[in-house]
């Protein structure tokens, strides 16, 4: 709306064409809706029907490893995350993630004992995953899933890192390769058994430097254009082409049309 317009056009100057490219960028960004997302303006009929809300399983037959009520409430946390939220300093923006996700910011721990520095900040390590307590310990012993180690031991640190007020079982940013086959053969949904509560894709849009979150079925959840120091380019770029071509890569492609319709537009004014 206009107001994120105001926010962004006050922080940048339109006085050179990059500058009026990055503002149409992140505007147009702020005001995307979510692919079928309309606004009513129709009245709504005088008596209408209340649905019957379906019931809320806790067991997922095809993906049995996954903790449903953690996945919800990591799903609702992300709710809460705007645009503006998401395109703050990097630093920042890991954080809201990591706390959405169900993880605590422990940057000062070992490798496998609850070390999150990694999540988010290279190109594999971006799936939220929310797994019960039954599957933290497999090791993906049997090499089922390609380019991981047979001893991919994570269950340690997931309990050290996991927030407990989001659900049973734990959370933890699992590894991306493979997320592009279908269906996908990553560390979340074949070591795990999981599903994954959201994933992070860099976006082509202005070189990799705006991101999506989507859900397991490849919805977007979210989105941001995050200032400040990133990740590095090839491994924003990396990101994306794991997917490339998959349903997790569906929305990061429509933000980049998205984009260039709006500047196209700018530019015929």
């Amino acid at each position: 709306g206009g107001s994120s317009c105001t926010f962004f056009a006050e922080q940048r100057s339109l006085a050179s064409p990059t500058a009026m490219l990055t503002f149409l960028t992140l505007a147009a960004l702020l005001t995307m809706e979510p692919e079928g997302n309309c606004t009513a303006n129709s009245t709504a009929p005088e008596r209408a029907l209340t649905p019957t809300p379906e019931p809320q399983l806790d067991y997922d037959p095809e993906y049995p490893g996954t903790s449903l009520p953690r996945l919800r409430a990591i799903h609702e946390r992300v709710k809460t995350l705007s645009a503006a939220d998401l395109s703050q300093d990097w630093a920042t923006v890991r954080r809201k993630l990591l706390w959405a996700g169900g993880l605590k910011d422990l940057n000062g721990a070992r490798p496998g004992e609850g070390y999150t520095g990694h999540a988010f900040n290279d190109y594999n390590h971006c799936d939220l995953t929310p797994m019960i307590g039954d599957v933290q310990d497999e090791a993906n012993a049997n090499g089922a899933v390609r380019e991981i180690s047979r001893r991919n031991l994570l269950g340690p640190g997931i309990r050290v890192a996991s927030l407990t007020e989001l659900g049973p079982g734990g959370s933890w940013s699992t590894c991306t390769n493979g997320a592009g086959e279908d269906p996908p053969n990553d560390v979340a949904h074949v070591q795990f058994r999981s599903r994954i509560a959201f994933k992070l894709v860099w976006s082509p849009v202005a070189d990799y430097t705006t991101f999506v979150l989507v859900d397991d079925y490849g919805a977007l959840l979210a989105k941001g254009a995050p200032t400040g120091r990133l990740p590095e380019y090839q491994q924003r770029k990396m990101n994306y082409q794991v997917v490339r071509g998959s349903k997790y890569a569906r929305e990061a492609d429509r933000l980049e049309k998205v984009i260039v319709a709006s500047v196209a537009a700018a530019a015929e004014v």
